[in-house]
């Protein structure tokens, strides 16, 4: 009897019940089982209560803050400058150009794309290698795409091995886009390692 004490007093309601009614669904009556504080449903609370929600009401009741990138001015907002180094060379030295050329490339040689088991200058990507009277060196090289994951770690690690060569006092990258490189401009090695013969 105490399993199902809570069943206590239905028979008699539903007796009590209209034949009518039963064509209509009953409204839940107030006798059901008590509950204790451990099976409690959650409650939504109100507009006043936690989450940091206003006591005004403001929100109402919703804990939900919209972040700043929503913020739709930043996509009508002008494109910032950019930012970095821009190339310091002087006007092209042609003996300091041929004197270094060999050594410049030797060393770009030795920079790979992580995806690619080709060094960058077998792949084509470096177009162009100039040294001024004052020994300063400025490579062109490009992307195999724009969005290369390896854009910002190729040209920084060709600058600074160019830069570490005896003799050359800066070292600058360019990154050029024109012409756009394809598989064209790979050496017969690199097709012949990447299996495009």
């Amino acid at each position: 009897m105490g399993l199902f004490s809570f069943l206590t007093g239905k028979k008699e309601e539903m007796a009590e019940a209209p034949a009518s009614a039963s064509a209509a669904p009953a409204a839940p009556q107030a006798s059901q089982p008590p509950v204790t504080a451990a099976a409690a449903p959650a409650v939504s609370p109100s507009p006043s209560s936690s989450w940091g929600t206003p006591a005004d009401g403001s929100h109402a009741g919703t804990p939900f803050t919209a972040p700043d990138a929503w913020n739709t001015e930043a996509l009508t907002a002008p494109r910032p400058e950019a930012t970095g180094e821009t190339p310091q060379i002087g006007a092209t030295d042609p003996a300091r150009t041929a004197e270094f050329q060999q050594k410049i490339i030797d060393v770009i040689k030795t920079v790979y794309d992580p995806e690619i088991p080709v060094d960058i200058y077998e792949l084509g990507l470096v177009y162009e290698i100039l040294v001024d009277a004052e020994c300063k060196a400025l490579v062109k090289m490009t992307l195999t795409s724009p969005a290369c994951p390896s854009a910002q770690q190729l040209p920084q690690e060709v600058r600074y091995k160019v830069k570490a060569i005896p003799g050359i006092t800066e070292a600058w990258v360019e990154i050029v886009w024109e012409p756009p490189w394809t598989k064209d401009r790979m050496s017969e090695a690199a097709k012949l390692t990447l299996g495009f013969f």
